[in-house]
């Protein structure tokens, strides 16, 4: 059936999380159950997806499986096309709130809730805007934020990927700060000669770690224990996790195409400085510190608690 997680009292809600087996999908339905458990306990049931064919039936009558021997749902997550369909089935089922992130395939009017980025530029009733994709990243009081922590990505829609680039900018940021210890860790877009041709530069203070070699928590550890980021500029996700985390955060900067409205989310968080391009970096020696706290997915949280549980 998947994971459940629960936790008991007066104000328990039930939350049903539909997966799609992807995990950065995954990773914004989980960074909202774990913002929504700051404000109310939550009994969590993971639930996967069958096929869109099978979806749209279970809509159609109104009947959904998966669930029937389940606590029923106050609401229901998915992201992803692959959730659409089962989210409708539960909320016809049921009658739970159903919560759809990311841009829907299907007319927003459908869902109670609708968690869009800015960038795909709707607006609705019902929607939701959020600066980025939330993520499961908290902001934490840094006792050691000597080490610097790198983050590649690859090859992407909305930039040009240029390796030699890349490394460029990765030399002249390590080399800079001979006394510092750096982590790089990439991706997997990221080229796989690229780690190879960084690990070519030795230098004496720079860890390597590929991204087979790492957890799933690899990352929010880091960051948690990291003062400073840099972060290829193809690497949305990965960007509003360094900012949420509260890091100072640099871009490892890569062309970009212009007409891309994700490109223009990543304008913006330099015009409002949240984070710094590796050219304004060299002219001023420093990143900038963040002008605040950033975390969507409390946020959304926040909202969701207080229009749909406190106000009704």
């Amino acid at each position: 059936m998947g994971e459940q997680v629960a936790e008991s009292g007066e104000d328990r809600l039930v939350v049903w999380r539909l997966v799609d087996g992807k995990p950065g999908h995954e990773n914004q339905s989980l960074g909202l159950c774990q913002a929504l458990s700051s404000r109310r306990n939550i009994e969590r049931y993971d639930i996967p997806v069958a096929s869109r064919p099978v979806q749209l039936m279970q809509w159609l009558f109104g009947r959904f499986p998966p669930g029937e021997t389940l606590p029923h749902p106050d609401f229901v997550l998915g992201v992803g096309h692959m959730t659409h369909f089962s989210l409708l089935a539960v909320k016809r089922r049921f009658g739970a709130k159903a919560v759809v992130i990311m841009k829907p395939s299907l007319p927003t009017s459908l869902f109670d809730l609708c968690i869009i980025p800015a960038h795909d530029q709707i607006s609705g009733e019902n929607v939701f805007v959020t600066q980025g994709v939330m993520n499961r990243v908290t902001a934490s009081e840094r006792q050691d934020i000597s080490s610097v922590l790198i983050l590649l990505g690859g090859p992407a829609a909305h930039t040009t990927w240029q390796e030699n680039k890349v490394i460029d900018q990765v030399k002249a940021i390590v080399t800079a700060e001979p006394e510092v210890r750096f982590v790089l860790g990439d991706s997997r877009r990221t080229p796989p000669d690229c780690l190879e041709k960084v690990k070519a530069l030795a230098f004496g203070n720079l860890e390597l770690h590929a991204w087979q070699e790492t957890g799933r928590e690899w990352l929010g550890q880091q960051l948690n224990t990291s003062g400073r980021v840099w972060v290829t500029q193809d690497s949305v996700s990965m960007i509003y996790e360094a900012i949420t985390s509260g890091a100072q955060v640099g871009l490892i900067e890569l062309p970009q195409v212009a007409s891309s409205r994700v490109a223009g989310g990543v304008r913006q968080l330099i015009e409002d400085g949240w984070v710094t391009p590796f050219n304004r970096w060299q002219e001023r020696g420093e990143l900038v510190s963040p002008p605040g706290r950033f975390n969507e997915a409390q946020r959304c949280a926040d909202w969701m608690v207080d229009q749909w549980l406190i106000s009704a």
